[in-house]
């Protein structure tokens, strides 16, 4: 004989004063309480990855100024160029690099910017790489 065998077939009790709680206000009784408003996004925040920007070194540098050199040759015929440039991330020390195809209106020599068609900019300082694609 089983410990429960005498509670095993009775029939499941409902009460008949009060009205029988649907599954979503049940689940609710147990959702997790948040003692520490925001502690959550905060630990999300910290873990976050960003990339440390990478200085370039003389020959990189001479190599950029070659192509950019090229693009300023070809400035007329708004040439298509792929640029990998740092992004700074607001909230915390270093960034992202990010990739960029699009057409140079000019070279702001003054401001040391790239301005495409579309009115982008992107600071030369912050210029991985470029590649000429036209």
């Amino acid at each position: 004989m089983g410990r429960y065998d005498d509670i095993i077939d009775l029939p499941h009790y409902q009460s008949v004063t009060r009205p029988h709680m649907s599954m979503h206000d049940r689940a609710a009784q147990f959702a997790p309480f948040a003692a520490l408003r925001g502690y959550g996004e905060e630990v999300n925040e910290t873990a976050r990855l960003t990339d440390r920007k990478i200085i370039l070194d003389e020959n990189e540098i001479s190599k950029l100024d070659g192509i950019l050199g090229l693009v300023m040759e070809r400035i007329k015929m708004q040439p298509e160029i792929k640029v990998t440039y740092f992004i700074p991330d607001e909230r915390k020390f270093g960034g992202a690099y990010v990739t960029y195809v699009g057409c140079v209106k000019t070279l702001d020599e003054i401001d040391r910017k790239i301005v495409f068609t579309n009115k982008m900019e992107i600071a030369i300082e912050d210029i991985l790489d470029i590649e000429l694609l036209s």
